[in-house]
């Protein structure tokens, strides 16, 4: 879910769209993005451990509800949403429709595995818009923990992105997110999503 942070000013926007079906639309995303997936630099500044395996997205099967809280303008902003996520091609795909009712807003995270690097691709779809967008973050699992780095921009401003997924259990667990504005030497914490299984 790293992605988010490129796509945080989605959940405000107003669209009279209706949510399109993405858990359909995403199997064949699935297979058609092999080839960008395989291909996607790595852009970390420190590369990710090539730990990853089919299954490491099983625990994120279901349904979840989300208790959202996220820096905006210096404030907390604390929203709720829900997630459904499926397991599929024998767990080298995951996919997790996001969806926060209250502001009319639905998004897809698309999860790869590439089996000959180890590593896991992370994309994000707004529902809005169908499209994919590359390129993804790219991550593992080490000791329980996964672990996703990518750069990205802030205005003109160059900056690191981490999303974590940790503090899993068979109904709960926590994704959250940090920025580093200068190479990594310090982090802040800027959104924090506590899932609970349905």
């Amino acid at each position: 879910m790293n992605t988010i942070a490129k796509h945080e000013n989605e959940l405000t926007d107003p669209s009279d769209l209706k949510r399109r079906s993405l858990l359909q639309l995403a199997a064949g995303l699935a297979a058609s993005t092999t080839a960008i997936q395989t291909t996607a630099a790595i852009s970390s500044p420190v590369a990710p451990a090539a730990t990853g395996k089919p299954g490491d997205f099983h625990f994120l099967s279901g349904t979840w509800k989300i208790k959202h809280r996220r820096l905006k303008d210096k404030e907390w902003d604390i929203f709720e949403g829900e997630a459904s996520v499926i397991e599929i091609l024998g767990g080298v795909a995951s996919i997790e429709e996001l969806r926060i009712p209250a502001r009319n807003f639905s998004g897809m995270g698309l999860r790869l595995l590439d089996t000959e690097r180890k590593l896991w691709a992370d994309y994000w779809v707004n529902g809005n818009n169908g499209i994919l967008t590359p390129p993804p973050s790219l991550g593992s699992f080490v000791n329980g923990i996964g672990t996703w780095e990518s750069e990205d921009k802030d205005g003109e401003q160059a900056i690191l992105v981490r999303g974590v997924w940790d503090q899993i259990t068979s109904n709960s667990c926590r994704w959250y997110q940090t920025i580093s504005r200068d190479q990594g030497q310090s982090w802040q914490e800027n959104w924090v999503m506590h899932w609970q299984r349905t």
